[in-house]
């Protein structure tokens, strides 16, 4: 069983940044990419970013190229989205997901592992 734990939301004026963890706490040859999803209320669940273990391919959401980075630290089994240039539209839940089989990596059924998210405020 693969748990995350999301953290470092919180609230930040709109050109700020924030950055985001996520403790993966097993990461076995079965977990083949993490990725950020983000979610308002109303609304689907939003692709992000996402990262391969493997190859260290990575994705991002059109509407955060440029600002956002993601990245991982393979000893501390930790993903990070580093998220920059904050505009109020980035408002959201933020989820952290792992992915235990090959998939398109914008899917959120690649994914078979969710936290429970961190809250991102960005005020105007």
């Amino acid at each position: 069983q693969v748990q995350l734990v999301e953290s470092g939301g919180g609230l930040v004026q709109a050109g700020g940044s924030l950055r985001l963890s996520c403790a993966v706490s097993e990461r076995s040859v079965s977990t083949v990419a993490t990725g950020w999803f983000r979610q308002v209320p109303g609304k689907g669940r939003e692709f992000v970013a996402a990262i391969r273990w493997r190859s260290g391919n990575i994705v991002y959401a059109d509407s955060v190229k440029g600002r956002f980075t993601i990245s991982r630290d393979n000893a501390k089994n930790t993903v990070y989205l580093q998220m920059n240039s904050l505009k109020p539209e980035d408002t959201a839940d933020y989820y952290c997901a792992a992915g235990t089989k090959t998939g398109i990596l914008f899917n959120t059924r690649t994914y078979d592992y969710w936290g429970q998210g961190t809250q991102v405020t960005v005020s105007s």
